[in-house]
């Protein structure tokens, strides 16, 4: 079944005629024959409003819970059994009346659009639950009722109701908004013109961020890469450097100076080079882009401008702001610069500021080689090879007589020059083919011993030689970074996968995320620091490993920060930048692994304190009723005995005693079991566990029911329990009474027993309505009572009990089905080990002898 459609009226204040313009709407609907229903308007005694109603069939509500008939509840069920095409429910977000079907009538607004009926309604601006905080400090009233802003921004449709604050205003004078004594407090309160500005702008805004999120949505779904300037939208591009802050406070002046713009930092990071960005740097200015209400975000580019344009083109920007260059003058020969490679490809829909700051001209260092680390000692080895290797060959092919040739010779002192590129990479091999020519010039290449080459040819040669030289450095250079950049590469994915995987499920707690930093990294020492505020003291959350842990981020041989007042600090050395950016990952999920630990703590005590306050509740309930009706008896019995006014007979005396005797006997009980019940809460009871036979225990648990009622059936081969004999009987006796109680009066309780393996199960066997499987574990809850059971049949903790002091002794309580209807309690207890002698069995002073062999017994 599809879903149906929701479309709302946003009201920017009370009285702008949301409502009004949805029943208006549900005139032309009718008017068009849809099946149109109003299931739930408030009015509010506006006559104009009121009179729109005639005419539209509505769903009867339910009881109003205001005194004017204007706050009824919608009656949902109503609604669904009539099945219109439309429905019109105002006031979304209204809070039920207690006892509802649901709390808050968005709730039953989404039952209606899971049933296929499409939904008008209508909110104002100042119920959206982001912006009660905002409202409240305008207009000093704190709306009570909300509604998630999520639920309105999936509507299929959004109206704005609008109206000016003078409008709105004499509308209030008129007296069509409230009633006239209330207009001049209104007008002077919450309907001051700042007020209802302050709301309109919000309700202005609001609408505006949808309609953007609607813009990204088409754009993305059509492909469109060109820029549509329906707001202005500032990139500014960050290096990591000093300079960024006052690129984006310019950035934040340039916004301001338009209606609705937003700025986006952005930096972008090579994936293959690397960075000479701080970490604590960009921390900075996340910080102060998202103080000045924009975003920050962090992206990877081999080619910096053009990354930065495809962002800029992506999230439709309208200007560019980046700053001026800080290379020195001769550093331009590599390359024009980001600056003005953006500004010549932004093409003519993207602006580009140029800012300048105190950074300018103070150079950035010599451009870094994009190749991996290869180690000093490999470098060196590469110089060696490429410079003394050589040397080493001239004087060997000098030593001995062999004419090779010229040919031969290059090949040799070519395969020096791959050898020094696979070692130390470009440099030692351009070197050893400088080395190379020139030794082969003066010793192999006519006339020998001379600068001057006689032959055009060998000139030719010398050249190729050089050439295919560099050419092959380069390439086996560029497959040595390659290659070492992919390894790098899928260690890297290896982490992340890490991170992605056991720790978002929550398999991995903080100290171990530490370990396992520590170990990736090769640190002595890892420790995650948080602190309340900027000038608060820090302190450890947690840590790992044997060396000292820094007590400041200060302290630290590495610290990258994991939050506003949290960080990340690591001892041992210092890590290249290149690793900052795993390091970055690990930081942010120790964070969040932080912050799971401690909800998941909040949301224990939380549920310890709310079913603590479930049991509370519950056991007023259950005083004020099920404990007062055996005290009414007694005192009334009591009272009774103790007049004067009437002469009793013996038989009438006896009755009165026996209801006192009564009552007593259902007080202790009762109480019995709170005080049972509050035990095992508090996590006090002590079982005193011995090894016991059944035949000692379950007899004297059947003292408190009918007689006649319990059909016994212990077998004397049943091995000994491992059971505290005092807890055990107050189980089966309180699973016998349960039995009994629900139990036809011509049906007989079977209690048995049985050994299976290592346990030993007692099963109570009773023939009455029974329970359903859902319901199975729930009546083992406490306070809970099955059906329609009296009022003075007990507080219902008799099985919460039974099965809490089952599992203090280490057994297992559960219900099962009885065959042909009932219910069987399946008490399973922990046999004891066969001991070497037989042990002696003790007749219980509660059974005859004489019931003895027969193993059976009806009480």
């Amino acid at each position: 079944m599809a879903s149906g459609t929701l479309r709302i009226y946003l009201g920017a204040a009370p009285g702008v005629g949301k409502t009004y313009a949805m029943l208006a709407e549900a005139h032309r609907r009718v008017a068009r024959g849809t099946d149109c229903v109003v299931a739930c308007v408030a009015h509010h005694g506006r006559p104009r409003t009121e009179a729109l109603l005639h005419g539209l069939e509505q769903v009867p509500c339910r009881p109003p819970d205001h005194e004017d008939g204007s706050r009824a509840d919608m009656d949902v069920d109503a609604v669904l059994a009539r099945r219109p095409q439309v429905a019109l429910v105002d006031e979304l977000a209204h809070a039920n009346a207690p006892g509802a079907r649901n709390p808050r009538r968005w709730q039953d607004v989404q039952e209606l659009l899971a049933a296929g009926v499409d939904v008008v309604s209508t909110v104002g601006i100042q119920h959206l639950e982001s912006l009660g905080d905002v409202v409240e400090s305008i207009t000093g009233v704190r709306e009570p009722e909300t509604v998630p802003d999520e639920v309105v921004r999936r509507a299929d449709e959004i109206e704005l109701v609008d109206m000016s604050p003078e409008a709105l205003r004499r509308r209030m004078a008129h007296g069509n908004i409230c009633r006239p004594d209330e207009v001049d407090a209104a007008l002077s309160n919450y309907f001051r013109p700042g007020n209802l500005t302050a709301l309109r702008e919000l309700a202005l805004l609001w609408v505006a961020d949808r309609a953007d999120e609607y813009l990204q949505r088409y754009r993305s779904e059509h492909h469109v890469s060109a820029i549509w300037g329906s707001r202005e939208r500032i990139v500014v591009g960050l290096t990591g450097g000093p300079e960024g802050r006052t690129l984006i406070r310019r950035a934040a002046r340039l916004a301001e100076k338009g209606a609705g713009g937003e700025v986006l930092a952005v930096y972008i990071a090579r994936s293959e080079r690397l960075t000479s960005a701080s970490p604590k740097e960009l921390a900075v200015q996340r910080t102060l882009v998202e103080e000045l209400g924009g975003t920050f975000h962090h992206v990877v580019g081999d080619d910096i401008p053009a990354a930065l344009l495809a962002f800029a083109r992506g999230v439709n920007a309208t200007q560019i702001v980046l700053g001026s260059s800080r290379r020195k003058s001769w550093q331009y020969v590599f390359g024009p610069g980001v600056g003005a490679t953006v500004a010549r490809d932004s093409g003519p829909d993207l602006d580009v500021h140029i800012v300048t700051h105190d950074e300018v001209a103070r150079g950035r260092g010599l451009p870094v080689a994009r190749g991996a680390r290869l180690g000093r000692s490999r470098i060196a080895a590469g110089w060696l090879v490429g410079l003394a290797g050589p040397a080493l060959l001239t004087l060997l092919l000098g030593h001995v007589d062999l004419d090779l040739g010229l040919t031969n010779d290059m090949l040799l002192f070519l395969t020096l020059t791959v050898a020094a590129a696979l070692l130390g990479g470009l440099l030692p091999a351009v070197a050893s083919a400088a080395v190379g020519s020139m030794l082969l010039n003066w010793f192999f290449t006519p006339p020998k011993h001379q600068v001057t080459i006689a032959d055009p040819k060998n000139i030719l040669a010398l050249a190729i030689f050089v050439g295919v030289a560099v050419a092959v450095a380069s390439v086996v250079d560029l497959a040595a970074r390659r290659t070492h950049q992919a390894a790098r590469l899928r260690a890297e994915s290896e982490i992340l996968s890490y991170l992605a995987g056991n720790v978002l499920r929550g398999e991995t707690g903080l100290e171990a995320l530490l370990e396992r930093v520590r170990e990736t990294f090769g640190m002595e020492s890892a420790a995650l620091l948080e602190r309340e505020s900027d000038v608060a003291p820090w302190t450890c959350a947690g840590r790992a490993g044997p060396g000292r842990s820094p007590e400041r981020p200060e302290q630290a041989d590495v610290d990258v920060p994991a939050g506003d007042h949290m960080a990340l600090a690591l001892t041992g050395r210092v890590l290249p930048a290149e690793d900052r950016r795993v390091l970055a990952a690990f930081a942010a999920q120790a964070a969040v692994v932080l912050d799971r630990t401690r909800l998941r703590e909040e949301a224990d005590q939380a549920r310890a304190l709310a079913e603590g306050n479930r049991i509370r509740t519950a056991l007023l309930a259950a005083v004020s009723h099920d404990l007062r009706t055996p005290l009414a008896g007694i005192k009334a019995s009591v009272s009774s005995l103790r007049s004067d006014d009437v002469a009793w007979s013996e038989e009438d005396r006896a009755e009165l005693l026996a209801g006192i005797e009564e009552g007593a006997d259902r007080l202790d009980h009762l109480v019995g079991n709170l005080l049972d019940m509050s035990r095992l809460q508090t996590g006090t009871v002590l079982p005193l566990v011995r090894d016991t036979d059944l035949d000692e225990v379950v007899p004297m648990a059947l003292g408190g029911v009918p007689e006649g009622s319990v059909e016994l059936d212990v077998p004397e081969t049943l091995p000994f329990v491992r059971v505290d004999a005092g807890l055990l009987e107050r189980s089966v006796a309180n699973l016998v009474e349960n039995a009994v109680k629900y139990s036809p009066p011509d049906e007989r309780v079977r209690v048995f027993a049985s050994a299976m393996a290592d346990r030993v199960e007692v099963r109570v066997v009773d023939r009455g309505p029974g329970v359903p499987d859902e319901a199975k574990e729930r009546i083992f809850e406490p306070f809970q009572r099955y059906g329609d059971a009296p009022r003075g049949a007990g507080v219902g903790l008799g099985l919460a009990v039974a099965r809490g002091f089952a599992e203090a002794m280490g057994g297992t309580l559960h219900a099962e089905d009885t065959p042909g209807g009932g219910l069987t309690m399946v008490l399973g207890l922990r046999a004891s080990p066969a001991p070497a002698e037989p042990l002696q069995r003790a007749v219980p002073a509660a059974v005859s002898p004489a019931v003895r062999p027969e193993r059976q017994t009806t009480w």
